[in-house]
C-alpha cells in the first residue's frame, strides 16, 4: 500500500492528496448495513456527520469562492464537501455559510454553520496551493 501511495504522490499534488482522503473519510461514515460491527465500533465520528467542510486557496493566498442559485436566490461561498474526484478534478458541493443569527455570513470569521446545498462546482485540485479542513461540527 506503500508504494501505491507513493506512486499517487508522484502524480499529484498535496491538495488532491488531501481531497482524496476526505472523500474516503466521507465514505467510510456512509451507512451500508446500520447493524453493522464495523459502523457501530470503528466509526467514532460518525456522531460528527458525514462531511468534513474545507476551504481552498489560490497560489496568491485567496480564498477560491464559487456562486450557488445563480438566478435565484443567489449566495457567494468558499466554503465546500467533496463529492467525487477523479484524476484531481473534483466535484465540489457548495456549503452555505450562516451566521449565529442563521443568515447568510458574508465574512468567513463570522460562519456559525454551514448547509448543505444542491450547488455544486467541477474543479481542478492542481490549481490550488492550499487546503485548510474546518471542523465536521460546523456542518448542521
Amino acid at each position: 500500500m506503500l508504494n501505491g501511495r507513493v506512486e499517487r504522490m508522484k502524480n499529484k499534488n498535496c491538495v488532491c492528496d488531501a481531497v482524496e482522503n476526505i472523500l474516503e473519510q466521507q465514505e467510510a461514515v456512509k451507512d451500508k448495513c446500520p447493524t453493522s460491527c464495523y459502523s457501530n465500533l470503528l466509526n467514532p465520528v460518525k456522531s460528527l456527520g458525514d462531511t468534513i467542510p474545507f476551504v481552498l486557496f489560490s497560489e496568491t493566498g485567496k480564498l477560491f469562492k464559487a456562486f450557488g442559485n445563480v438566478g435565484g436566490n443567489c449566495f457567494e461561498t468558499n466554503f465546500f464537501r467533496v463529492e467525487h474526484i477523479s484524476h484531481c478534478c473534483a466535484t465540489l458541493q457548495l456549503l452555505l455559510p450562516l451566521d449565529c443569527h442563521g443568515q447568510h455570513a458574508h465574512e468567513v470569521c463570522d460562519v456559525h454553520k454551514l448547509v448543505k446545498t444542491r450547488n455544486c462546482v467541477e474543479v481542478d485540485l492542481t490549481c490550488f496551493c492550499a487546503i485548510q479542513c474546518l471542523s465536521p461540527k460546523l456542518v448542521k
